[in-house]
């Protein structure tokens, strides 16, 4: 069994921050904006070496929607930044008319996704913003796993023509995907090879997917593991081909089950190859104030719980 290796916690936030900082220096046409959250969103470096093309736009997000829509008709590229909950839920109208309806290439980065944020409770959490943004007609939905993906998917979205939504977290976590890795948007990562059950995994889960299947090895059952980095579009054949050999799924997301990676994925094998599917994240409920250790373990968000579903799985086969 193919084994991986964390080279060093880091946060994603700080891998939008340094891909960000990467891109001022190769992309005169990216500019940034920013809703009072340059620290939590590590956009510093960015700020300092381009102070001409970075925007302080205050507690005021939905004008910062509106003015990077703009800002796309003289031929800019603008990366937003503020938490997934503002990202989203406080400005989804904007989103929605001026930047997904009129097909603007606005990249809206967000932060503190999930209920990693921990502390901050209840009210900065969100776990609906994966369904919201999926269903916006020519959105791009990103959700990556560690520091170097998302430094890689921060400079490769630059490249996308059309509106993204790309989300990261606020906590350090495992780093063990390549340092100078091609990130590809649309292109589930094949991480292990496996015959009696497929788990595909998003954003934090990815690691602790792999966790789940050195133990569910240990026990004798052999589990495939794909990194679904890209919610929308999804890679559908990669979904299909594992299921194919496995015959069954688990899908794993720091998100409500409804509307997220779990229901994407089962719309594909509805339409295309019915298949058994546990689904490990949130069941329709809001999260509360903790350490992030505490609620993913409360909400059953751990490698522990997706064993437990994997073994189930099995048996509906």
């Amino acid at each position: 069994m193919k084994t991986y290796t964390n080279t060093g916690s880091k946060d994603t936030r700080s891998g939008f921050g340094d891909g960000l900082t990467e891109l001022g220096k190769t992309n005169e046409n990216v500019v940034a904006l920013c809703a009072d959250l340059i620290g939590s969103l590590k956009m510093d470096d960015f700020k300092a070496n381009h102070p001409e093309r970075f925007f302080q736009v205050g507690i005021a997000e939905a004008n910062m929607i509106g003015l990077a829509a703009g800002m796309t008709i003289g031929g800019k590229i603008p990366f937003t930044g503020t938490f997934a909950n503002f990202s989203t839920g406080r400005v989804y109208d904007q989103i929605r008319q001026s930047v997904a309806y009129s097909d603007k290439n606005v990249k809206i980065c967000a932060s503190h996704a999930g209920l990693t944020l921990g502390e901050d409770g209840a009210t900065h959490q969100i776990l609906e913003d994966i369904g919201l943004m999926k269903m916006l007609p020519g959105m791009t939905v990103i959700n990556t796993c560690d520091y170097n993906q998302t430094k890689a998917a921060t400079i490769a979205i630059a490249e996308h023509k059309g509106p993204v939504y790309l989300r990261f977290g606020r906590p350090k976590v495992a780093n063990f995907t390549s340092v100078d890795q091609k990130f590809e948007i649309g292109k589930a990562l094949h991480l292990v090879d496996g015959t009696d059950v497929t788990i595909v995994a998003t954003g934090h889960l990815v690691w602790e997917a792999l966790e789940a299947a050195k133990v569910l090895n240990e026990k004798g059952i052999s589990a495939e593991v794909i990194n679904i980095h890209t919610i929308k579009p999804l890679d559908d054949e990669a979904i299909i081909k594992s299921v194919s050999k496995t015959s069954c799924v688990v899908t794993a997301e720091e998100h409500n089950y409804l509307g997220g990676l779990g229901e994407s994925v089962a719309r594909v094998l509805a339409t295309n190859k019915p298949t058994p599917q546990e689904f490990v994240a949130t069941k329709d409920t809001f999260g509360e104030s903790g350490t992030p250790e505490q609620l993913m373990e409360k909400y059953g968000l751990n490698s522990d719980a997706i064993v437990k579903a994997a073994e189930a799985v099995i048996k509906r086969k």
